[in-house]
């Protein structure tokens, strides 16, 4: 963390004195709280933002913009992977007259495991969501105060932080950035979390499985019609029984747990649209190392 914070003074000092880093700690096991409040007591232009329990990332995300007051704002991860240098390039670059400026890491130095995940999640989340992700941007960027206000409106509960930059669609352009590998530690998405977050986020933006499940639906009454068709006709044209008791019970329980799935997809939406009505805060914070303002 001190580290951190040494290498964003000596990048944000080359553009302006006049900077605040806030930093949130997402309700970790660490000593992350007190190394922050030690780092804000030494210097002022660093607030730090503790959470009652971890929320997430992108709650953490949201916590940040809403608590920042700058005219461009800067959105990285902590574990040094999104250098504090590069943030100058960012910075330049917007000066071109773009809201967002987004970082791709051009050769990402995460391992193979999480890469290929990664790639399956943004896979998906674009056909799903009829976007155009790309996979090598993370969260690492630089938005306008103009955008990050855009962002403080949206106060649904499915977050998703790249998602919702997108969904905005303010003048938006991508740098190549340099990607450093992990300092210490290791990453908290586990495949798990990162399944429960492509499930959150494809609801959160996109109706379209309801609408494959729809098709699938049609489909499959299609062929069973058709295929009653035949073998009706089979029968009255050759003389031959309907034979196929076993068949008759492998169609029951395949449109069975069609029917069930396409439910479960239903309920999915529906469960979500029961916590969005809940109007239950985004996040809670425990402690600040500043009185708001």
């Amino acid at each position: 963390m001190h580290e951190l914070c040494r290498r964003l003074t000596l990048s944000l000092e080359q553009i302006t004195t006049d900077f605040e880093c806030i930093l949130v700690e997402d309700g970790g096991k660490d000593r992350s709280w007190e190394i922050i409040c030690d780092i804000a007591a030494e210097d002022t232009r660093f607030r730090g933002i503790q959470f009652s329990r971890n929320f997430g990332q992108h709650y953490g995300i949201t916590a940040g913009l809403d608590y920042c007051n700058g005219d461009w704002v800067v959105v990285m991860d902590c574990d040094l992977q999104d250098q504090p240098e590069e943030i100058i390039k960012l910075y330049s670059k917007a000066q071109e007259g773009f809201d967002i400026v987004l970082g791709r890491r051009k050769n990402r130095q995460d391992k193979t495991s999480k890469r290929l995940s990664s790639k399956v999640f943004f896979s998906l989340f674009n056909y799903l969501t009829d976007m155009n992700y790309d996979p090598s941007v993370g969260n690492f960027r630089i938005i306008s105060g103009k955008v990050a206000a855009n962002c403080r409106n949206i106060r649904e509960n499915l977050r998703f932080f790249p998602g919702m930059i997108e969904w905005m669609g303010f003048s938006t352009t991508t740098i190549d950035v340099d990607h450093s590998k992990r300092m210490s530690g290791e990453t908290s998405y586990t495949f798990g979390k990162l399944l429960r977050l492509a499930t959150d986020t494809i609801i959160a933006y996109s109706d379209k499985p309801l609408r494959l499940s729809i098709r699938l639906g049609f489909s499959i009454a299609t062929l069973a019609f058709l295929s009653g068709i035949g073998l009706l006709l089979y029968a009255a044209f050759f003389d031959v029984p309907i034979m196929g008791w076993s068949s008759l019970i492998v169609s029951v329980y395949f449109l069975g747990g069609i029917i069930i799935a396409n439910l479960g997809i239903i309920g999915i939406y529906l469960g979500k649209t029961f916590d969005e009505s809940k109007k239950r805060p985004l996040y809670i914070v425990n402690a600040t190392t500043f009185i708001d303002e």
